[in-house]
C-alpha cells in the first residue's frame, strides 16, 4: 500500500509532467526507465513509487525544486 506521502508526491509530479506536455512515457525515457514506468507508479494500487533519486532527476527534468514534490507540512 502506498503512503500517503507516496501519493502527494506522484500527484504533484503528474501535475508538473501535465502542464509541461509531457506523456508518461516521456517522462519514463527522460528518467532512463522503461516506457511503462511512469504509467505504472500513477496506477492507483499499484506498490510502484518514486525514490529519492527519481525525485532529483523529476525535479532536473520537469525544471522545478525538489521541494515542490512534498508538501509545506507533514501528512
Amino acid at each position: 500500500m502506498i503512503s500517503l506521502l507516496d501519493q502527494y508526491v506522484i500527484d504533484k509530479v503528474r501535475e508538473f509532467r501535465q502542464e509541461k506536455g509531457l506523456s508518461q512515457m516521456d517522462l519514463s525515457l527522460r528518467l532512463n526507465k522503461s516506457a511503462g514506468f511512469v504509467g505504472k507508479v500513477e496506477t492507483k494500487n499499484n506498490p510502484s513509487k518514486y525514490n529519492l533519486t527519481h525525485i532529483n532527476e523529476l525535479a532536473k527534468i520537469l525544471d522545478v525544486s525538489v521541494r515542490d514534490f512534498f508538501p509545506q507540512k507533514p501528512l
